[in-house]
């Protein structure tokens, strides 16, 4: 058992703490008294939504949303830097679009989790967070297990990256029904290539018509069918004034309102990211239904204003039983595998912290992402991602994590030791 003391200790190697971590190290770099960073991550090696790096699938954000770009134009982490580095910078001009795809701005997140001075330890799981007082300035001890054994870490600083959680419908077990998030993985264990499947995709939002595209293109002996609530799919609404909703400044507005004008404003601007699918992608469906329609060969089916009531798999399909909402009948087809894209859930900050030695009775978040029981605040204990209910729609999101991570240095710095001078001092 090593003991090891650092300023902070990230829990979770996500895109949230690694926009901290590249703070930290500018900051580092610009001469002011060196932060210690170490990360601890579950997965053995860097990942973001592997399962879902399908082809042509876009971000929903502009490459100028990174992890430091608008906290920091000049930041060396930033996208174009990493374009320059991997030589398509001038390639990406050309392109002439502000939204990578999927699998290139995974790739920068990895570029940066390689960048960064910063300690991440992958394949290694925190147990325990433990308060303590010790005349080192730690206020926790952090159990960990890892590659190498068990380990406790003193820290002076822990932000817990939470991230999110799939929602699945109850009636989704066994390996042919799962989310959309592993779905690569799924469908490669599946095997199915050379048969003439048909798989069901529930969900309306942008990531089911994302997988209805995969799945008619990748399986062109495939049918493919939807069910989702709605009647049709709702564009996204990523006009000016809607996005405005995703700038920095929305936090200060939306902390400080009134409940009950937050939970207007959750619900007023949800199609800005839930539930909605890019206009383009809609109609690129469309022409692909009506053009079947024409020819006569139906491969790809839309039930709009259905939902499952069913499912039962026997380890060669599965038997799903769909209800026609307007009508009220029922019908049951057989499937080779059924894709819930049901989305996430933003993970509240007593979830986060149940399994670990923190009081949880009454766990709120400060502006700053400080964790507060009973009131009272934890000095030195953040959380990042869980923090939709009081931060807005942003805080889960990528958006808003460059200048999130500033603010949660400004604060860490703050709370320091004298040694370690504070942002804007003389020493940067």
């Amino acid at each position: 058992m090593s003991v090891d003391v650092v300023d902070v200790v990230g829990i979770g190697a996500g895109p949230s703490n690694l926009g901290l971590a590249a703070a930290i190290d500018e900051r580092n770099r610009a001469g002011g008294e060196p932060l210690t960073v170490r990360i601890f991550e579950r997965k053995p090696s860097f990942g973001w939504h592997p399962g879902m790096l399908l082809d042509g699938a876009t971000m929903q954000i502009a490459f100028l949303k990174d992890l430091v770009t608008l906290r920091n134009p000049r930041s060396p982490f930033g996208f174009l830097s990493y374009l320059e580095e991997r030589g398509r910078l001038v390639d990406f001009v050309n392109h002439q679009t502000f939204f990578p795809t999927r699998i290139e701005f995974t790739d920068y997140l990895g570029w940066v989790a390689d960048s960064v001075d910063a300690g991440i330890d992958y394949g290694s799981d925190v147990t325990r967070i433990d308060r303590c007082d010790g005349g080192d300035g730690a206020r926790f001890e952090v159990a960990v297990t890892g590659p190498n054994g068990a380990e406790v870490v003193r820290a002076r600083s822990v932000v817990v990256g939470s991230g999110l959680r799939e929602r699945l419908p109850e009636w989704a077990y066994g390996p042919r029904m799962f989310h959309n998030h592993r779905i690569l993985e799924h469908l490669a264990a599946l095997d199915v290539r050379d048969e003439s499947p048909r798989f069901l995709v529930v969900g309306g939002g942008q990531s089911a018509a994302e997988v209805l595209r995969h799945l008619h293109s990748e399986y062109p002996a495939a049918v493919v069918e939807s069910v989702f609530n709605s009647y049709g799919f709702q564009p996204a609404d990523d006009s000016p004034y809607a996005n405005r909703v995703f700038d920095p400044d929305a936090v200060d507005d939306f902390f400080g309102a009134a409940p009950a004008v937050r939970s207007e404003l959750m619900d007023r601007h949800r199609t800005t990211n839930y539930g909605c699918v890019d206009l383009e992608l809609i109609q690129e469906l469309y022409a692909i239904e009506y053009t079947e329609k024409v020819r006569g060969r139906r491969r790809l089916w839309m039930h709009p204003v259905t939902e499952v009531i069913a499912a039962r798999e026997d380890g060669n399909g599965v038997d799903v039983s769909v209800r026609e909402r307007l009508t009220g009948e029922v019908w049951t087809r057989r499937y080779a595998a059924v894709v819930c894209a049901t989305g996430f859930r933003s993970v509240g900050a007593s979830e986060v912290l149940a399994h670990w030695r923190i009081a949880d009775n009454s766990v709120t978040v400060r502006r700053d992402y400080q964790l507060a029981v009973d009131g009272d605040p934890v000095p030195g204990l953040y959380v990042q991602g869980a923090t939709e209910e009081t931060h807005g729609l942003a805080s889960t999101l990528l958006s808003n994590i460059a200048v999130r991570s500033g603010e949660i240095l400004d604060s860490l710095l703050m709370d320091a030791p004298s040694t370690v001078a504070p942002a804007g001092s003389e020493n940067e």
